[in-house]
């Protein structure tokens, strides 16, 4: 056998799977680059959802339609050709989500649900019904008095928003202890 031949093969072996090795950690690295870059351009990138402004914004009329925005570091509340008001982000201090079911289709819907014979009327309610987000933030002003504005959105954007909040700095309240009521609770139903 010849040993130095052997030996030639053995390190040419070695320096492909150390070249292969370098490659591999090389384009790990540049993904991650990559993926880091993409994700601070998401934070920044500005957010825009058709909103119905329901209560709380002092220039902003009740029941508005509009476009709540966020960019930068401010939550705003625009009505379409209008000025709208903002709010820093960081000045909210707590978001709740709900829901809401309203009926559509206005007198008319009304008057055929009650002129279908039968108890007809409870099933065409049955589509009648459209469900919508409620987004409620709790925020401070700059003189740290406690306000409220309460946002109606089409269904599933609340939960969009409150991530965009949440990641952007506003900071959220962790509720109220449950367990020591649920615990008292439990104790009454074993006597």
């Amino acid at each position: 056998m010849d040993w130095p031949l052997v030996l030639r093969k053995r390190n040419a072996c070695g320096l492909h799977r150390r070249a292969g090795t370098r490659i591999l950690a090389a384009l790990i690295c540049c993904g991650m680059a990559v993926a880091q870059s993409s994700t601070q351009q998401e934070a920044s990138k500005p957010l825009s959802i058709r909103a119905t402004h329901l209560l709380g914004f002092e220039n902003a009329k009740s029941n508005c339609n509009g476009t709540l925005s966020l960019q930068d570091d401010s939550l705003q509340f625009q009505k379409t050709g209008e000025s709208g008001e903002h709010i820093k982000i960081g000045s909210v201090r707590n978001i709740f989500l709900g829901e809401q079911s309203r009926q559509v289709g206005g007198l008319r819907m009304t008057l055929g649900e009650a002129a279908t014979p039968y108890g007809g009327g409870r099933v065409v309610s049955l589509f009648a019904h459209k469900e919508y987000d409620v987004l409620t933030l709790e925020y401070v002003d700059s003189d740290g008095g406690i306000h409220g504005a309460i946002f109606q959105l089409v269904k599933g954007q609340a939960d969009v928003v409150k991530h965009e909040l949440t990641a952007r700095g506003a900071v959220i309240s962790p509720p109220a202890d449950q367990s020591k009521h649920n615990v008292a609770e439990t104790g009454n139903e074993n006597k």
